[in-house]
């Protein structure tokens, strides 16, 4: 039906004829001449309809916005002054011969054209409409064209793409598992996978050597702005590997990916930081490195402080005191501070103490805060060295235990780098290493495996794991970039005793290690390689090289923060009888009443 795309009609075919096809973008009428620019995934065409073609201009008259037009004609320069630079086929348009109404559109929800923000659930209720937009339209291609650049890497280097099943066995890995009953075997259930990762392991057993796969996982799971029911992974297992080889393929694969698609050069080698200094510097092991600012340790003098809320944590081996100087931020109103005082409650802080250094040199009398009378001189010392504070700057205290004072801390610093426009530009990748083998749940008053329970520790043995769990290191790698995670992994687990070790440090007995992982445990005696591998979340990073604000925005059908699809209603009751055919049958669950 057409010769070639709208987009790619451009001065290399003046004075030829072509045909396209597309949708009504805009329509304009000049006086007696109309003007259609049609639209397809790779741009937009200038059509224009003359009069002395009397009845290609009675069709012209009547299209409407994303009326779908065949439109064949010659291609010609256009008049000078009328220019569209900002478009590929800016210098030319198409002089209509023939036009055909393929369909017709009814008035839309919204405008196609428009690439305003839009709520939510009308842009998922019309995705078809939505995907037509072309920020969308850029979007998805991005996407198209990054795992195009992905899968070439790995081929080009010996990975074989495998896929592994969707329905398997439900082994939970944090996340609550989506479940499928069998009707073949009445009473049991299929669960949809988080991930391939025992799959992979499995594989680096049989002799695959180099495997990936561009994989979905399922995760039943609360919503956030990165986080869908249903994902995409680039999944990537290597055997006779080590950390550092698998490290550098990986960076050197994300280099290529953003050198082909946005033809940015990013660092070489990537910089690498460990989870307990990336913690310390900046309260978290994902650190937006863009951001100048750090957070300042201030236990080990805190104590010393007659302020419970600074000396109780700094006397607590599990507290943590910190500052957190904002250069330039003595012009924050109250109502700035209190606005950020409610901001770090969410995230636990029962406060936000802070100092302003109106005059560094006067020490006590050049500061502002109701603070400062419980500080002696040498503290008061010590905090405007450390922080290295400044005329004109403001500085934040954190004072909880560790875990408080991190995440809000680091929420904080982040919200403080966008208000107050410290974002640098570009892109700061880094590895994070080093993380704890296991961290303590107090609740449960137990280990539990801060990767996964098959990642393998840093231990020469298995009785210097046992000994000092809380103090061994894994090794596992997470990569990040801008203050996002965009893939974690590790060395994993080979040998069958080193497993089983594990799986009791974190209170899985022998009988229900056997009974969710025998298959795993099974495999690893009968020859099993030293074997790694790493994911990387797909919807994130095309989020971050889209600029997208949400995974969302990159992905074709995603669901809604309450895991419902409005194109299709998804999900919708089933008829009794397929439900008897499952042997399910349905308790009435009470709606939730509304709060008083």
């Amino acid at each position: 039906m057409r010769s070639h795309y709208c987009g790619q009609v451009n001065e290399t075919l003046i004075d030829q004829e072509v045909a396209v096809c597309g949708w009504v973008h805009r329509r304009r009428d000049h006086g007696g001449v109309i003007f259609v620019d049609l639209r397809d995934r790779e741009g937009l065409v200038q059509v224009v309809f003359d009069p002395d073609s009397p009845e290609t201009f009675a069709q012209a008259e009547r299209v409407r916005s994303e009326f779908v037009l065949r439109v064949s004609g010659r291609v010609r320069r256009r008049p000078a002054g009328t220019e569209n630079a900002n478009l590929p086929s800016g210098q030319v348009e198409i002089l209509c011969r023939e036009v055909e109404i393929l369909n017709r559109s009814e008035a839309l929800p919204f405008q196609v054209e428009d690439d305003s923000e839009l709520g939510e659930e009308i842009r998922l209720r019309y995705r078809y409409l939505d995907l037509r937009r072309p920020l969308m339209q850029r979007r998805i291609q991005m996407r198209a064209q990054a795992t195009r650049v992905l899968r070439g890497f790995l081929d080009e280097r010996g990975f074989l793409d495998i896929e592994t099943p969707m329905l398997t066995k439900s082994t939970p890995e944090g996340a609550r598992d989506y479940l499928v009953p069998s009707r073949t075997h009445p009473g049991e259930f299929f669960a949809l996978p988080q991930s391939p990762q025992l799959f992979k392991q499995i594989l680096m057993m049989a002799g695959m050597d180099r495997y990936y796969q561009i994989v979905r996982c399922f995760r039943d799971e609360d919503l956030r702005a990165d986080r869908q029911p249903e994902f995409t992974q680039l999944d990537v297992e290597m055997s006779f590997i080590n950390e550092e080889q698998i490290m550098t393929l990986m960076e050197d694969m994300i280099r290529e990916l953003f050198a082909q698609v946005l033809e940015v050069a990013l660092p070489h080698p990537f910089p690498r930081m460990t989870y307990a200094e990336s913690v310390q510097r900046f309260g978290v092991d994902r650190p937006d490195l863009r951001i100048p600012l750090e957070l300042v340790e201030l236990k080990d003098v805190m104590g010393k402080v007659d302020f419970k809320v600074f000396s109780a944590p700094a006397k607590d081996p599990n507290g943590r005191v910190v500052a957190l100087r904002l250069p330039q931020g003595g012009d924050l109103t109250r109502k700035e501070i209190d606005d950020y005082t409610a901001y770090v409650a969410r995230y636990g802080a029962k406060g936000l103490a802070y100092i302003k250094v109106n005059e560094v040199a006067k020490g006590r009398e050049g500061l502002q805060s109701p603070i400062v009378k419980f500080m002696p001189d040498e503290v008061i010392a010590t905090v405007l060295q450390r922080s290295g504070a400044q005329d004109g700057d403001l500085i934040f205290f954190g004072a909880d235990k560790a875990k408080v004072v991190n995440e809000s801390m680091a929420a904080l610093r982040v919200k403080l780098g966008h208000d107050r426009g410290l974002v640098e530009r570009g892109w700061r990748p880094l590895w994070v290493v080093d993380f704890p083998m296991f961290e303590r749940d107090d609740r449960e008053n137990r280990w539990v495996a801060l990767h996964h329970p098959f990642t393998a520790p840093k231990a020469e043995n298995i009785e210097q794991l046992t000994d000092d769990p809380g103090n061994c290191l894994s090794r596992a790698y997470d990569m990040v970039l801008n203050g996002t995670e965009l893939g974690g992994g590790s060395i994993r687990i080979h040998h069958s005793d080193m497993q089983q070790a594990v799986f009791g440090l974190l209170d899985i007995s022998e009988e229900e290690a056997k009974q969710k992982f025998g298959f795993l445990l099974d495999a690893l005696t009968y020859g099993c390689p030293p074997h790694g591998g790493l994911a990387f979340g797909l919807d994130r990073l095309v989020m971050l090289m889209g600029g997208a604000g949400s995974i969302r925005d990159v992905m074709a059908f995603p669901k809604t923060q309450s895991a419902a699809c409005p194109l299709t209603s998804a999900p919708s009751p089933v008829p009794d009888k397929l439900l008897r055919d499952l042997g399910v049958r349905l308790r009435k669950v009470e709606a939730a009443k509304p709060a008083q």
